[in-house]
């Protein structure tokens, strides 16, 4: 099994641990192996640098019962949140094939703003756990319906997967249309709901949300054989409309007959 294989087959598996209990000790090799696969995941943004540095739980905020965090640095340009979501999700979904369950904690803080000249952007807290903790039927997730995210005429077997992506306070801000053998996704942000996330991060966490989606999508188009060409839209947040465009998957060539 290869590794695009590999993620996505996790994520059937991958849950977000909102309280670790019973939990087991990550060891020193499976720590250091971590932070070296990091280094190999695929970026969304290519000449965006980023680095990850894993520190037990209490030199954070994160309150969970994990045994480490995990911050994630990087540096700030354009997307730089997509990026940061795109491959964080790598490494969730990796973390997931060893065992260790994962918790995307955005309110987290750590006294290390920045690390190797790069940012402090966000923390997974992490922690190994018994393999019948992790999640056993995905469908009984609580997620929007598929109609409701994915307004396209076809590859619905692709939106029904792709729609489990994690998102801030489950809020699961993107929407897929489809025209003219294209898939445009966008960040959707209905004016009012945004769970308990303070007003100001909304946007920011939200823009994380969608590089975690677009992994899904891709790991789901690539499963169903499907040949495809993205183009990044730049999303600084700072567009206030409800759909802003993020990326666009133009369909090559269907390649299940071959």
């Amino acid at each position: 099994m290869n590794r695009e294989e590999l993620f996505y087959e996790m994520i059937f598996k991958r849950k977000s641990f909102h309280i670790f209990k019973d939990i087991q000790t990550i060891s020193e090799s499976e720590l250091v192996t971590i932070e070296e696969v990091y280094q190999t995941f695929q970026p969304l943004v290519n000449d965006i640098k980023t680095e990850i540095k894993i520190v037990p739980a209490e030199e954070t905020t994160c309150k969970r019962g994990q045994e480490y965090c995990i911050l994630l640095y990087s540096e700030k340009k354009d997307n730089y949140l997509q990026n940061i979501g795109y491959i964080g999700e790598q490494l969730d979904l990796y973390l997931a094939s060893l065992n260790i369950g994962a918790l995307w904690f955005g309110i987290g803080k750590t006294e290390e703003k920045q690390y190797n000249g790069l940012d402090f952007i966000i923390m997974l807290a992490i922690a190994k756990m018994p393999e019948d903790k992790f999640r056993k039927d995905m469908f009984k997730s609580k997620r929007k319906i598929l109609e409701e995210v994915w307004q396209c005429e076809y590859y619905p077997e692709i939106g029904n997967i792709a729609r489990f992506a994690p998102s801030a306070c489950n809020t699961q801000p993107w929407i897929v249309e489809e025209t003219e053998g294209k898939l445009t996704v966008y960040r959707y942000e209905k004016p009012g709901k945004r769970g308990i996330m303070p007003a100001e991060k909304v946007t920011y966490y939200n823009r994380i949300d969608l590089g975690i989606f677009l992994l899904f999508l891709e790991l789901c188009l690539n499963n169903e054989k499907m040949q495809f060409e993205r183009f990044l839209f730049c999303d600084t947040g700072e567009d206030e409309a409800e759909k802003t465009p993020i990326a666009e998957y133009r369909m090559i060539q269907d390649k299940k007959g071959e």
